[in-house]
This record gives structure tokens, sequence and C-alpha cells, in this order.
């Protein structure tokens, strides 16, 4: 053994600060690995940064054992240890730096720019620490036989890299949520703070912890993506992330999706023993399968085929299983199940697969994926583009939209002088597109008003040029959803389709369907009121279908209101019946109301109609809806 020194420092070094550190590195690494959080790039340089702050936890307790034997044999070794410890630390801070550019998704140029900024300062820092080191003006081992700090560059270095990544934090904080960029401000204080504390009482113990605050607080703030301690799910994140997982890396699953409509609402719950039932399912017949919650009602388990070979058994298990539960708690239920498929999980797309599955499905069913529901599938998500296309160029002669018509005929004139404008889609890849195929879409995804503003002028047009040419028509009704009836400038957009085809409103007609929402009902009645001043007439639709209630019917200003084919037809089914609908029509009559019948297809029918107070007749008997171009076929010449 060497001659020893004197250590001025090591009695203000304790590992144990190091080592807690190291320890809650791997803590958080187990938590993140087994809560399935996002792995993205972000995800992969907070993995990094836990890997360097635990090797360089055990470096410096490296070095530091060596300095306490006090043995100059090992001064190279400490001054490389050292020096190896500081540019780790540095690393991180250079790892932190190109963090931020990430989360707050920078462009490339910009995250260049940071990463070459910080890999220059922190190798300039470890250039500077090896000169001090050689030509003596930092940490030494003194002629005396004691250890010398001399010029702390490290402080100094940490002091640019907070600096800079404060700076950092300031440029790109309108690229943050306010309380995200909040959380690293206050790590990135309380370390600083601690380091400058740790330096006024001469310690040496709590560098490497000041890293690990900024660490948490990226762990919670931008990775946490717990289990769902009630039931043992993890959100549709993960799943999403977990499928591009598993795409990329060419391993095969199987999915199994239990919707339960009941609990779909905003706010609903899962009742306790359901929560129950779902955490028993979530782990008990599958190795390795994750169970994700969409929605509230919502749940779907992912399988990996490898550590299951035998999942076809395993999935009649569950079904069992689920059969028995079923039979105790009797809530409806959509059960599809499906094996991973190149196209989907390149587009990761088997939520919206899933959820256009359900629509086809009944309740209380089990549905097993096919090619034609692949085929389905692609065919409303390329009809679901179009729409899109179509809600952002707002063209209104888009010539996607087509304007159907269907002639009514009036029994006061006998004569066909008003219709119904119908809407189609006419795509390149589908061919015509019916209402049910796309207007539910179009709902869903606030592109409606944009369709019945299109098929309003293109309806204005033709109105304007068959009057031009002599055909007397009345008007024609344009259906309106609900939904458009929020829409702040729904009646400025309205008049103004109308005014700038240069006809009356008077001939135009908006036919609506009753809503059982109270706010709904007063937004329905203002906006009715204010377009009746400019002469639009409104038909109450689809009368008998469901829901209805009078009272709400009669405070409404509708002119027409038009009984559902359902009513036609119970009203053949027998006198009974037919007394009913009479006498509902009669009333509607009493009350100034038009009554028109939709849904007449023969002689019958329309007799029947005709004897029920009937004041319009509708349905395939005259005409299946047709291009409104056709409607001049029905249409008498004016005089």
């Amino acid at each position: 053994m060497g001659p020893t020194v004197q250590n001025a420092f090591f009695d203000n070094y304790t590992p144990v600060s190091d080592i807690a550190m190291m320890a809650l590195c791997f803590v958080m690494y187990a938590l993140v690995l087994t809560s399935y959080v996002t792995r993205t790039r972000s995800y992969r340089i907070f993995m990094v940064v836990l890997g360097s702050l635990v090797l360089a936890g055990m470096t410096n307790v490296s070095y530091n054992m060596l300095l306490k034997t006090g043995d100059v044999a090992y001064a190279g070794a400490v001054y490389a240890g050292r020096i190896t410890y500081h540019a780790i630390l540095y690393f991180v801070f250079v790892m932190f730096s190109v963090y931020i550019g990430e989360v707050t998704g920078l462009d490339k140029p910009r995250k260049r720019a940071i990463l070459l900024t910080a890999a220059i300062l922190a190798g300039v820092m470890t250039a500077l620490e090896i000169t001090f080191a050689l030509t003596g003006h930092g940490f030494r081992f003194t002629k005396a036989g004691v250890t010398a700090r001399g010029i702390n560059l490290f402080m100094i270095g940490y002091l640019l890299f907070i600096i800079m990544q404060a700076v950092l934090l300031v440029r790109v904080r309108h690229l943050l949520y306010k309380r995200v960029m909040n959380g690293f401000f206050a790590s990135v204080g309380i370390s600083l703070v601690i380091m400058i504390l740790q330096q006024i009482f001469k310690q040496s113990s709590f560098t490497t912890v000041t890293f690990l605050f900024p660490v948490v607080a990226m762990f919670y703030l931008m990775h946490s993506n717990p289990f769902n301690a009630a039931t043992g799910t993890v959100d549709s994140r993960a799943m999403q992330e977990m499928v591009r997982y598993m795409h990329t890396h060419r391993k095969s699953f199987v999915f199994l999706s239990l919707y339960l409509p009941e609990f779909e609402a905003e706010g609903k719950k899962l009742p306790d023993e359901i929560q129950a039932t779902v955490r028993r399912f979530a782990t008990g017949f599958f190795r390795g399968a994750v169970l994700f919650q969409v929605r509230n009602g919502h749940l779907i388990l992912m399988v990996p085929k490898t550590r299951n070979p035998d999942y076809e058994h395993r999935i009649q298990n569950i079904l069992s299983a689920f059969r028995k539960q079923y039979a105790h708690f009797r809530y409806s239920y959509k059960i599809v199940i499906g094996e991973s498929m190149e196209e989907i999980s390149e587009k990761n797309e088997y939520v919206s697969l899933i959820r256009n599955i359900h629509r086809d499905i009944p309740d209380d069913s089990v549905h097993r994926v096919s090619p034609d529901d692949i085929r389905r599938f692609n065919r409303s998500e390329y009809i679901l583009q179009e729409l899109t296309d179509i809600y952002t160029k707002k063209n209104l002669n888009d010539p996607r939209v087509r304007a159907y018509c269907q002639p009514v005929f009036n029994i006061q004139t006998g004569r066909f002088d008003t219709a119904e404008a119908l809407m189609r889609l006419e795509l390149e890849e589908t061919g015509l597109v019916y209402p049910d195929q796309f207007i539910p879409m179009a709902e869903a995804h606030g592109y409606i008003h944009v369709l019945t503003e299109i098929i309003l002028h293109k309806t204005c047009q033709e109105i304007r040029k068959m009057s031009e040419e002599g055909f007397d028509i009345s008007r024609i009704s344009v259906n309106v959803s609900v939904l458009e009836l929020k829409e702040d400038d729904f009646c400025g957009d309205i008049t103004r389709v109308i005014d700038n085809n240069h006809i009356n409103g008077e001939r135009i007609a908006i036919e609506l369907t009753e809503s059982r929402s109270e706010a709904d009902f007063m937004v329905m009645k203002e906006k009715i009121e204010e377009l009746r001043g400019r002469g639009i007439k409104f038909y109450l639709d689809d009368f008998g279908t469901g829901y209805s209630n009078m009272e709400r019917i009669m405070e409404l200003p509708f002119d027409i209101i038009k009984f559902d084919r359902s009513l036609v037809i119970a009203s053949g089914a027998d006198e009974r019946s037919e007394k009913i609908v009479e006498n509902l029509a009669n009333m509607f009559k009493d009350m100034d109301y038009s009554v028109l019948y939709e849904g007449v297809e023969d002689d019958k029918d329309e007799k029947r109609c005709r004897e029920m107070a009937a004041s319009y007749l509708q349905g395939y008997k005259y005409s299946r809806p047709a291009p409104i171009e056709k409607l001049r076929n029905f249409l008498p010449k004016a005089g």
C-alpha cells in the first residue's frame, strides 16, 4: 500500500443518498414497465436518463470509496472516477434538454440545435475538468498528502445547464400545458435549492439526488399511465402504443372486446360487482394479457399469441365464464373477437373497427371479425375521409353531394306541387351512398351542417331554374339535424343560402325530428320562430316513431306533421288502429296543422290516408327518390 492522504471531503459524503436514488430509479423502471406507458421517443429518452442516473450513482459511490482508503496509489482511479461521474451527469443534462425538445414537438432543425448546444456545453465542461485535473487547478492530491477541491468546475457547469434549460422552457412555454411547465420548473427549482444548500453546508452527498427530481416530474407528468385499481385496466393511449409495439416487432395477438351499452354514457360507472368481475377476467384466463378501458362501458382484452398458443380453448373458457356472469347480472352486451391484421395494425384502428362492427350486430351477441367486416370498415373509413374533405372545402357546389327528391301530392290542389329534398353521396370508389350510411358519421364528426348548406343550396338552385322554366313549384323541404340548431349562426347560414339564390323563403321548408332534450327543445323553438319570420315553413318529421311528447309538439310552431310509414302500416292492421291514427290526424287538423302521410305504397294506403284527414301524400306509389332534376316530370306548368 502506498502513502496515505488526508481527505477533507469524504467526511461530508455518505453513500446512502446515492443508494436510495438508485433504488428509486429501479422502482420507477419497474413501474413504467408494468404500467404500459406509451413507448415513444420521449419514453426512450426517459429510460436512458434513468439508466444514466444509476450509472452515475454507482460511479460516485465507487470513487468515493476509493478516496476513503486514503491510498495515493488509487489517485488515478479517483481522478478518472470523479471526471466520469461528472461527465455522466453532464450527459443527463443533455438528455434533459433533448427531452424538452421532444415532448414539445419541436421540428428537427430546432431539436438538432438544442442537442448540439447541450452537447458542446457538456463536452467543454468535461474537457475543462480533465485539463484542470492535469494542471492542478481542480480537484487534486496535494504534496502535503491531502485532497483539495480547487475551482469547482462542476458547480459552474451545473448552473450553466440550469440556466440553459430554464431559458429553453421559457422559449417553448407556448407549446406546453401550463401545469406541466410549472411542474418542470418546480422540480428544477427544488434541485437548484438543494444543490446550493449542499455547497453552503460543505456537503457532497446529494448531487446525484438533485437530478432525480426532474426525472420524477417527467415520470409523473408525462409517463404515468397507471392501472385502474378498481378494474385492473389501463386506458386507450396505452392500447394504441401496445398495438404499435406489437406491429413493429411483428408480434400477433388476439383481442376480445366487451361493450356494455348501459354504461356508455359520460359519468356512468361500472357497479362494484361488475368491477370485481372485470378484475378476475383481466388476468384469470390468458397469460400476458392486458385489459384496456376504451370508454366507460367498453373494455378490450389484448392477448399475445406467443404466450397463449391454445388461445382458442381459452377464448371458449372465458366466454363460458362470461355467460355464467351474464345469467347473474343481465346487462346487455356486445362481444367482438378477432385477431391482429396487418392493414388494421398499420393504421392502429382496432377501436374504430370494433365500433363500426357494434353498429351492425344485435345486443347480447358474440361476433367474430370476418373479411366482410374489414371491407365494410374500409368502406366506412373511405366515406368518412370524403366527408372530411367535403367539410374542409365547404364548396356549396361539391359534385359529391347529390340532391335527390321525392314528389309530394297535394290533396287540396290535386297536383304534385311540393317535394322533399333528399341527400346522397356519389363517391369515386363506392358509387352512390345512402343517408343511413353517412348521416350518422357526419353528425358524430360535426360535418352535418355543411352538408345541409350544400343540399339547401342545390335545392334553391333547382327551384329557381324550374320557376324560370314555368313550372309551378310551391316549396321543397330539406331535412335538418337537431344538432345543427346548436350552431351559433344556423339561422344566418340558412337565410344566406336562400338569399344568395334569389328565391323567396316561402319556397323552402325545413323538416325536424323531435328531441327529448329540454335544452334542444328550447333551442329548436327559438330557431323555428326566427326562421318562420322569413316565410320558411316547418315540418315535424317521423311522428309516430318512438318517443312523442304532445305537449312539446303543441308548443312548437310547426306547419305540417309528417306521419311516419309505421302509422300508415298500423292503420291498415285493424279497425281499432285505424281509428287511433284517424283521431290523431283529426286532432292536428282541428288545430290548424296539415297532416302529411309518408310511405304510401299502393291504392289501399292512399284511400285509407285520404279518409284519415290527409292533406299531403308521399311514397313509392307516386315515385321513388330520384335526382332532383326529374321533379319536372311531376310538376304542372304555371297557369
